[in-house]
């Protein structure tokens, strides 16, 4: 679904590469998450991805295709839910169906179709200042769905919410990428998230990025939060812990 081939990038303002001969690559339908200290370049993978950036060396490959040559969107969720204050939910959510080519009002009407399935068909006539944080990401992650894209990248999407909201979302996503068997990429700070969600975690351990490591999760799926307190579990996330604050002291 997606790979990076001997990929070099650097900021113009750079003198030294922030990425350097990169290659790593995401089965389709896999959870893979992307964890690394602050300023490391995870959000600069994701630029790559959508074209936000170009590399200097090498080639991204989103099904086959390069992705200088990708027809269509990638799904990309950023931080924050970057909701219009002045269009409705569901004129949010219908906003990539628009971009892509659909009348206004078809847009609409697949919009209301999944805000009905996710569970906010009565808001979909509120705007976003009446919403919850929980609900905001949720609207976002629809608006992201509609792009079309089987791959999808979500950049910590879920880092500005209270602690309970987090667990719940976190959880929720679980639900709707076994639903609908898409291939999610994942930037996180936090450890724990990314052991519950993922299949498997990269680590960025070194910069310029060489390489990512790799940490296959142990455990299958449906996920409860019970199996991460398993022993090799505990054990990974100690390992991971201490890669991680490694990191921040050099």
């Amino acid at each position: 679904m997606l790979k990076f081939c001997n990929v070099d990038f650097k900021y113009d303002n750079d003198l030294k590469p922030l990425i350097e001969d990169l290659n790593f690559h995401v089965n389709k339908g896999e959870f893979v998450s992307i964890i690394g200290p602050s300023g490391c370049g995870k959000s600069t993978i994701f630029r790559l991805i959508c074209s936000l950036e170009k590399a200097f060396g090498g080639d991204v490959f989103v099904n086959g295709s390069n992705i200088n040559k990708l027809k269509g969107y990638i799904g990309y969720m950023p931080q924050k839910d970057l909701l219009i204050p002045w269009r409705t939910i569901s004129q949010n959510a219908s906003l990539p169906m628009e971009v892509g080519g659909k009348t206004s009002k078809e847009a609409k009407k697949k919009a209301e179709e999944y805000l009905d399935v996710f569970g906010l068909d009565k808001y979909k006539d509120k705007y976003p200042k009446d919403l919850s944080g929980g609900m905001k990401q949720r609207v976002s992650f629809i608006r992201t769905l509609l792009t079309g894209s089987e791959l999808m990248l979500l950049d910590e999407p879920f880092s500005a919410l209270d602690a309970i909201t987090k667990i719940s979302m976190q959880e929720w996503l679980l639900t709707q990428w076994s639903t609908l068997k898409k291939t999610i990429v994942f930037i996180t700070h936090d450890v724990e998230e990314a052991l519950f969600l993922s299949n498997r975690i990269f680590v960025v351990s070194e910069k310029p990025i060489t390489k990512l490591k790799e940490v296959t999760v142990p455990i299958g799926y449906p996920r409860n939060r019970h199996m991460l307190n398993k022993t090799e579990i505990l054990n990974i996330k100690e390992e991971l812990v201490n890669e991680l604050k490694q990191r921040i002291e050099l």
